[in-house]
């Protein structure tokens, strides 16, 4: 690894008995479990309602795969300078300042994680009806999140060896159901080539509308950053799983919108939730249902165990950093946060119970793309402040690449101000919640030790 002048606090390694064992392949699989949810399984129906060309839609789903990928090139150059676990707390305190890291880490922690997976185990108890039509979703729910987070406190071995067979059986389950779609099911008439029309569709404000939602299919393309400290060498190898990782899913993704709209008619998928299904339904005959269900089921286990994964190690970082939350920093001999991977159970469950995980997803968007577009902003940023720093990995197509990202998620960010403004404002709120936390904790005694010096990014 490069020599850094960044401190110890940026360097510090695994602790004892940990080591670094999460290789390239399972950081890689870590990026597609954790992008590849139910999004693309069900956005289609109300994509074609606007946009009936199978060119566009095709076109749309690619460009929400390379603005994804321009993110990869930021966020790898960022990781590879500054490699330590907990994503964007990491990257914001290093570009800006502590506070700004820890507002990042206190959405992440506290909700950023927790909701995702609770609407995952969710989405898995539905699924799951299609293969035990008896069993009560919650009960499949709850138990999935449980028996997850039972692995994931076993420590990282276990832990990355569970998430390498459960995203390769998920990627292996729709390969199988893409070739059975193309060779199996009688083609529509539907066209994939450019025309007129679905050019003029494409530079439509409902094109622009749908890149919005298919950027959510796409969110997850930073998984691995909140493993850094977990990588063996992260500098290099933390580049490698994020970009390959998202073309991954970007073929992934392209194929099974195509195979959708080849398998069943346009008109038949539109407005409608459950469009994986329908295809099914035309591929399999009346067994597509339950085919398509556990496909489904399968791929959401690995989501979530991605997700129990790496949204504790931003607790455990943070912990590191702040000695009243310094429990969550504490690993078992095998290396597992166990009191971090605690608390994640404890909200994701509690969000279960009372249904509170759609509401919180609502308002917590908008300050997840607040904080990715501000980690972006950091490269450029930190090229200009401290074009001195090691950078073992320089973005690919700087500048371009990261304005790229920034364009379009600064529309996203206008879209859910101007459509969805209170959802937003409470999404703010838990921001703003974070930095009166920050004041209250940062100016402990014992704290000083983790501070950075003054001349170190992030410090001003």
């Amino acid at each position: 690894m490069a020599a850094s002048p960044m401190g110890s606090a940026v360097l510090r390694g695994p602790l004892p008995g940990t080591g670094s064992t999460v290789s390239v392949l399972t950081a890689t699989a870590i990026v597609v479990a954790d992008m590849v949810g139910v999004g693309v399984f069900t956005s289609l129906g109300f994509q074609v309602k606007d946009i009936p060309s199978g060119f566009s839609i095709l076109l749309l789903w690619t460009i929400g795969g390379i603005v994804a990928l321009c993110g990869v090139f930021s966020y790898g150059e960022l990781g590879a300078m500054f490699p330590r676990s907990s994503g964007e707390y990491n990257f914001l305190g290093r570009a800006y300042h502590p506070a700004f890291g820890f507002v990042a880490g206190w959405v992440s922690a506290t909700v950023g994680f927790a909701a995702p997976v609770a609407l995952a185990a969710m989405a898995f108890g539905e699924y799951g009806r299609a293969i035990l039509p008896d069993a009560p979703p919650l009960a499949l729910a709850l138990g999935v999140v449980w028996l997850v987070s039972i692995v994931q406190l076993t420590g990282v071995r276990h832990s990355a060896t569970f998430q390498l067979i459960a995203t390769i059986l998920k990627v292996v389950l729709i390969v199988a159901f893409l070739v059975a779609g193309f060779v199996i099911a009688t083609p529509q008439p539907t066209s994939f080539a450019p025309s007129s029309a679905a050019l003029g569709q494409v530079l439509s404000a409902p094109f622009a509308i749908s890149l919005v939602f298919v950027m959510y299919s796409f969110s997850g393309w930073n998984a691995a950053t909140y493993i850094i400290g977990e990588m063996r060498m992260p500098e290099r190898n933390l580049p490698r799983a994020m970009l390959t990782g998202t073309l991954i899913v970007l073929v992934l993704y392209v194929a099974l919108n195509a195979v959708f709209l080849h398998t069943a008619p346009i008109d038949r998928l539109a407005g409608q939730l459950d469009v994986a299904r329908i295809s099914g339904s035309y591929v399999f005959g009346e067994l597509g249902g339950r085919i398509v269900g556990a496909m489904i089921c399968v791929g959401l286990i690995s989501s979530i165990s991605a997700m129990m994964w790496i949204g504790p190690r931003v607790m455990m970082t943070m912990g590191e950093d702040i000695p009243a939350l310094q429990p969550f920093a504490r690993r078992s001999g095998s290396g597992a946060p166990v009191y971090a991977i605690l608390f994640q159970l404890a909200v994701a469950s509690v969000m279960l119970l009372t249904r509170s995980f759609e509401a919180v997803l609502d308002f917590i968007q908008f300050a997840l793309l607040f904080c990715s577009f501000f980690a972006v902003a950091g490269v450029i940023k930190l090229r200009i402040t401290h074009p001195e720093l090691p950078r073992p990995y320089r973005a690919w197509g700087y500048p371009v690449t990261p304005l790229v990202f920034l364009l379009v998620t600064g529309f996203m960010m206008y879209y859910l101000l101007t459509q969805r403004p209170l959802q937003s404002a409470l999404g703010s709120l838990i921001m703003l919640s974070g930095l009166l936390i920050y004041a209250i904790f940062r100016k402990r005694p014992d704290h000083s030790s983790t501070e950075r010096p003054a001349s170190e990014p992030g410090s001003e």
